[in-house]
């Protein structure tokens, strides 16, 4: 039996190589997630909370592609609030990267912000529409980038529909109610026009507090408003229209704050209170999925092809 030394190196090697790639990354790992836990003294005078993703009060199951699960809106307002009492804290960044969500989280994420002793800024990085313009309306100015979609400004409420399907499978529907719009909206049925009237008019009721709450945290007419049509907007086109007040970088909100506050800002990003226990839970998966993209990427073709995405 022969042995091919060279195959039996390169496999020790790659062995080797993912090995230490998946320590050094573990480690990395564990400072970010411990750091600020056990006595960090970094010296700051501004807080960031961040808001990705849909706006809800709940979070889905942490991945280890997407990262941890979203930052839920109750969790952003203890940020904030944690920010507020933080006698350090003299200005607030609240970056939003959001395409909405649910009404009242994000009422509660703009209240939090409104209540925030000092100035605030509101930055729309890639997305701030519907939920998120919301929250922005909270604080005393929004910045936004060149590229940045903003706006959205309306309510959409949705019924799926499944009375064709129900009665193709023999099913029918019967509930004992009590008031005449209990069981409004119910899929297994045709929807009638007065509860279509009803529900049109929650969606209606919504639209108007949303725009009178922009109108008011804005200072927009309620009118002009309304004549964006739910519409988002480039960023510079924003600006034109009064959506955005300044066209900036993260370093060009920076300046604002020093502005503001009259010192060079020292940023901390306030983030959930997670457990230990959790967060290296999530640092773990992560480790497992860079372990494994590397042994990936090691034995991988270089000759495939590159596909790009827009999303």
């Amino acid at each position: 039996m022969e042995i091919d030394a060279r195959s039996d190196g390169r496999n020790l090697l790659a062995a080797a190589v993912v090995g230490a790639t998946a320590t050094v990354a573990g480690r990395r790992i564990v400072a970010r997630l411990t750091r600020g836990r056990f006595g960090d003294a970094e010296e700051y005078n501004a807080a960031k909370v961040t808001i990705s993703g849909p706006i809800t009060r709940k979070s889905g199951r942490p991945s280890p592609l997407s990262g941890p699960g979203g930052t839920t809106a109750d969790e952003v307002v203890e940020q904030i609030e944690a920010a507020d009492e933080d006698e350090e804290v003299e200005a607030l960044i609240v970056e939003l990267n959001t395409p909405g969500g649910e009404v009242l989280p994000s009422d509660d994420i703009r209240r939090a912000a409104a209540d925030f002793d000092g100035p605030t800024i509101a930055y729309a990085t890639d997305l701030c529409a519907s939920g998120g313009y919301w929250i922005a309306s909270g604080c005393d100015e929004l910045w936004a980038r060149d590229a940045s979609l903003v706006g959205s400004i309306g309510v959409v409420g949705s019924r799926p529909n499944a009375a064709g399907l129900a009665d193709k499978l023999g099913i029918s529907y019967e509930q004992f109610t009590a008031g005449e719009y209990k069981d409004a909206g119910i899929p297994l049925r045709e929807i009638e026009d007065d509860e279509r009237e009803y529900l049109q008019g929650i969606i209606d009721g919504y639209y108007e507090q949303f725009v009178d709450t922009v109108s008011e945290g804005r200072d927009m007419d309620p009118e002009a408003v309304r004549e964006t049509e739910a519409r988002v907007y480039l960023g510079s086109d924003a600006l034109e229209i009064g959506l955005v007040d300044e066209i900036g970088t993260e370093d060009d909100v920076e300046e604002r704050v020093e502005s503001l506050i009259g010192a060079e800002p020292e940023v901390r990003e306030f983030t959930p209170d997670r457990g230990l226990a959790e967060r290296l839970g999530i640092g773990a998966e992560r480790v497992a999925f860079a372990a494994g993209n590397g042994v990936a990427s090691v034995f991988a073709d270089e000759g495939g092809d590159v596909d790009v995405e827009l999303r």
